[in-house]
């Protein structure tokens, strides 16, 4: 798995491209706990090109989330595809994060 990352201003966009999966999730973990504390916990993450998330990944998602928390903030996503969007759903997870449809927005969400 790629993970891509851009600035747009003070935030940075994370774009893994590929399942978020037992062998990567640590690599993602790595990436996004180091992009947060880089950029103060303005973060999104481009699931765009990731197809599927298994157990770990929720697991990372959860754990940054809790470190945002702390400090007021939520993790946000945009990009989710219906596959995605479900698995949000099915666990509870959806209600935790932000949510966008493109990254533009969720990009001027730190305003």
């Amino acid at each position: 798995m790629n993970i891509h990352d851009q600035q747009h201003g003070a935030v940075t966009v994370l774009k893994p491209d590929g399942p978020i999966s037992q062998d990567g999730a640590n690599v993602f973990k790595q990436r996004l706990f180091t992009a947060l504390d880089q950029s103060l916990g303005r973060v999104v993450v481009d699931l765009s090109a990731v197809p599927f998330v298994d157990s770990l990944a929720l697991e990372v998602f959860a754990d940054a989330n809790a470190e945002l928390s702390a400090g007021g903030q939520v993790l946000r996503f945009c990009n989710i595809n219906e596959t995605l969007r479900e698995v949000f759903d099915l666990t509870g997870m959806g209600s935790h994060f932000e949510q966008f449809d493109e990254v533009n927005s969720a990009v001027r969400s730190f305003l």
